[in-house]
């Protein structure tokens, strides 16, 4: 006994496998060697250095070896990895206690096979003689929690309930973490309550459970509540805050962990970088990489790769790309992080050099690589480089990675090569709300709006993300009745909650199809919830009250915002344009210069317009000057097609041709169209037939293009020009498109037609309509011009203002729309209407706005 307890206390001092050795042979000298207790001594020490060949040496060395002899050599075998041998050996054991059986439950558990530690346990639970401890229970809740199996760690949780091996803490810490790694937030709640003592690592586990489970706010406040917290603590709550997006929170719970004594590792660094990239605050992750530099020696590579993130991000690539090269270690989220700031920052020539050299170091692309140059094709619109990507997605087996293959339908669907995209995502095992959402937006972007709800209707799930695409599918294509539904039922969704997107595409359809009434109504509701004051949603409600007719609104909304952006500028000065007030509208474009907004195409787009539709000529020719000589921005077709209509309503046709002649540019159909429309209004067949050819050659099947030079050669008198269009319509099968009006009256838009017979009120329009044209008749001298192709002779806007009249208060203005150009029959009715009854009324054609009151019209005749 007394050399045992000097051979026990010698190998406390054992520092090396060669200190054993000399160890095992003192022993042997001393003629102790066949002790099966200090044998076990030896197999113990062997085993903590690892040297197996000396474990099995000596445990073969025993004549008798007990369950000790036995449980450590599985125990060592187990922790040098050799999981078949330490099997091998547990099933010849004669005899197993519960060590033998933890032990070989640790060693799959440490070597990664959690469901053979399951096995084991089983095995234990059905024939064993012994039962399961604390040690046992907790190993199998930890296999649970690895592989997220909620419903066998339940049972586990009875089982142990059943063998009261609760009143161990340490098996109520595995029930919790378990529930915390399977997602169970609200089970894992429920133990941490119960828990009367609580360590660290339940404070800990519970934040990182809400964390994960997206209750960011409960992760706070059982941060805050905590008695003490370690630095784990704190690098799990700044881990948090940078997940959720709060970056200004993260960098202050950064400074207060380092006010506390806490000192900050590569964890911490990484996340708080990761707040100041989302923040593209770079002050603060200069003074952070400050820090990295002082307090360490060498880079570490998840540090480094947060930093060049920070700085790619921040457009700061020079600092980014000296970061990388200086780092001693890359990790693929290096290169991904420099592809993707280069990318993001146009320099995708030098993003794809960078990527052939990342594949020669070698090193393999993930998923984040992959997509990331996906993105690089798709705003090229390089389907033949993003298909080469595609063939090297499959190469390494991404192909069916969800974001990669969400990248690639995105790529093909903005190459226009829908059908690759839908191949893409027909092929995809799994798909998550990403990959529905841009097979939505994929069909929408070529007008497919039935496949679009078709793929809307088979999602699984549903976010704002895909509501707002179906929103705009229908929005961008016209179907603005179906938009407003679809607005209609996503509020009737209790799991989504519309956002500034949302209002900003529902405002849109809104102004489209001008329900100012609805739009109102939304507007509430937008306030309501505290969206009317985003940037983008006010940039809406200004184009919605534009397109509506309702500028002065649309001002007021203007001057409430306290930050404004060029397209609140933009709206504003094209709102002016569209309701005839040109000065105020070059009064609001000098308005935005002085204020320090630079003007893009779009504001040029919107001043000449306004010039044009309030012949403001000189105004025109000197903005028009401006665009390349102030601001150096190159004139596109639009800009040409403001110049030409501005110069062919003032008769200064001659210019206008110039003008097109020395184009730099071919000129577009609506440059043509402007001179077709000018030469109606002067009598100038001749120009007029030049414009028309070019007209009919670029749009061969645009009636209107045909059915305005038919108005120019009738007003000529030119009936053989008449006939020749005519014939010619014939032969290539264009129809004319039909005019219609609509009015909104009791919740509800009316739409009327020329000659229209299916109104339920049409007796009483029509009524109406004679009873005021002969009014106009006796006391303005008005003549009707009635056309002969309809038997009452009255287009659409005339029972539309008849309907108006009718139907709402004297006090009420009249808002009309119409999809074609007003004529000039029309145009000398409404005016006079709006004398003789006293009433405001508001025409919206296919080019302007009309604003009638008491006998005049906002365009001055100069339509």
């Amino acid at each position: 006994m007394a050399f045992s307890q000097k051979f026990f206390e010698a190998s406390k001092f054992v520092g090396s496998v060669s200190d054993s050795r000399k160890l095992h042979a003192c022993l042997v000298s001393t003629g102790f060697d066949s002790s099966v207790f200090l044998r076990n001594h030896l197999l113990h020490m062997y085993s903590n250095w690892g040297s197996i060949p000396d474990v099995v040496r000596v445990f073969e060395e025993i004549e008798n070896p007990n369950v000790f002899s036995w449980n450590t050599m599985i125990a060592g075998l187990c922790d040098s990895g050799l999981l078949r041998e330490a099997r091998h050996l547990f099933d010849e054991m004669p005899d197993r206690d519960c060590v033998s059986w933890n032990s070989m439950m640790s060693g799959y558990f440490q070597n990664g096979q959690s469901e053979e530690t399951l096995k084991v346990f089983i095995l234990m639970s059905r024939e064993s003689c012994c039962d399961p401890d604390q040690f046992s229970f907790s190993c199998a809740l930890k296999a649970c929690a690895s592989l997220q199996l909620l419903e066998l760690g339940l049972q586990l949780h009875c089982f142990a309930k059943k063998f009261d091996f609760l009143e161990g803490e340490y098996v109520e810490l595995s029930v919790l973490d378990m529930y915390v790694k399977c997602g169970a937030t609200s089970l894992a709640k429920q133990v941490f309550d119960r828990l009367s003592n609580r360590s660290l690592f339940c404070w800990n586990s519970m934040i990182f459970g809400y964390g994960k489970a997206d209750y960011f706010g409960l992760a706070f406040d059982l941060f805050t509540r905590m008695p003490e917290r370690d630095a784990i603590s704190w690098n799990t709550m700044i881990s948090l805050c940078s997940q959720h997006g709060f970056g200004f929170q993260t960098i202050s719970l950064f400074v207060d962990m380092c006010n506390q004594g806490f000192m900050a590792d590569s964890v911490s660094y990484s996340s708080v970088l990761s707040a100041c990239a989302s923040i593209l605050d770079i002050e603060w992750g200069r003074h952070l990489h400050a820090r990295v530099v002082r307090s360490e020696s060498v880079l570490d590579v998840f540090v480094g790769s947060s930093l060049i993130n920070m700085y790619a991000k921040c457009g700061k690539l020079g600092t980014a790309k000296m970061v990388f090269e200086n780092l001693p270690e890359k990790n693929v989220f290096c290169w991904t992080s420099l592809i993707k700031g280069l990318a993001q920052f146009g320099f995708e020539e030098e993003a794809m050099v960078l990527f052939k050299k990342m594949r020669d170091v070698p090193l393999s692309s993930d998923q984040r690589t992959l997509a990331t140059l996906l993105g690089v094709c798709s705003s090229r619109k390089d389907v033949y480089l993003g298909t080469q990507f595609h063939s090297y997605a499959v190469k390494i087996g991404f192909e069916f990675d969800v974001p990669v293959a969400n990248s690639l339908i995105t790529m093909y669907s903005k190459c226009k090569s829908v059908e690759n995209a839908k191949l893409v995502f027909n092929l995809m095992p799994s798909r998550d709300v990403i990959s529905w959402t841009a097979m939505i937006t994929a069909f929408s972007q070529i007008g497919d709006v039935e496949n679009a709800s078709a793929c809307f209707d088979k999602m699984p799930e549903r976010n704002v993300v895909t509501w707002n695409s179906l929103l705009a599918a229908y929005v961008q294509n016209g179907f603005w009745e179906e938009g407003l539904k679809t607005y209609v039922m996503m509020l009737e969704d209790e799991g989504v909650q519309p956002d500034w997107i949302t209002y900003s595409t529902i405002f849109g359809a809104c102004a489209d199809s001008a329900m100012l009434r609805l739009g109102k109504q939304i507007i509430a509701r937008a306030a309501k919830i505290g969206l009317d004051s985003d940037v983008s949603v006010a940039n809406g409600i200004i184009t919605m009250y534009s397109r509506c007719g309702q500028i002065e609104d649309a001002l007021m909304v203007f001057d409430s915002m306290r930050d404004r952006d060029l397209i609140s500028w933009n709206a504003m000065i094209t709102g002016y344009a569209q309701n005839g007030q040109g000065r105020k509208a070059v009064q609001m474009f000098d308005s935005m210069i002085s204020s320090g907004v630079f003007p893009d195409h779009i504001s040029y787009v919107g001043v000449l317009s306004g010039c044009s539709h309030s012949g403001l000529v000189s105004e025109g020719k000197y903005y028009f000057d401006s665009i390349t000589r102030c601001h150096g921005i190159d004139p596109n077709p639009e800009h040409f097609a403001c110049m030409v209509d501005l110069l062919g309503r003032a008769g200064l046709l001659e210019d206008a041709r110039k003008m097109i002649d020395a184009m730099p540019i071919q000129p577009s159909v609506d440059v043509w169209g402007a001179m077709l429309s000018a030469c109606r209004i002067h009598g100038n067949t001749k120009l007029a037939e030049l414009a028309g050819k070019h007209l009919i050659e670029l749009d061969p099947v645009d009636s209107g293009n045909y059915v305005l030079l038919a108005k120019t050669y009738a007003d000529a008198g030119k009936l053989d020009g008449v006939l020749e269009i005519r014939k010619t319509m014939r032969e290539r099968g264009v129809r004319k498109n039909p005019g219609c009006s609509w009015i909104e009256a009791g919740n509800k838009v009316h739409v009327f037609t020329a000659d229209d017979t299916d109104h339920p009120q049409i007796n009483d329009v029509y009524a109406t309509l004679e009873e005021v044209t002969k009014r106009l008749e006796d006391t303005c001298d008005y003549v009707s011009k009635k056309s002969s192709s309809v038997s009452h002779g009255y287009h659409s806007e005339k029972l539309a203002v008849a309907f108006g009249l009718m139907s709402l208060p004297s006090w009420m203005p009249i808002h009309i729309m119409k999809n074609i150009r007003i004529c000039t029959d029309c145009h000398d009715f409404i005016k006079l209407v709006s004398h003789v009854t006293m009433r405001k009324l508001v025409v919206r054609d296919a080019n302007r706005f009309h604003h009638f009151s008491d006998g005049s019209c906002s365009c001055g005749d100069y339509w």
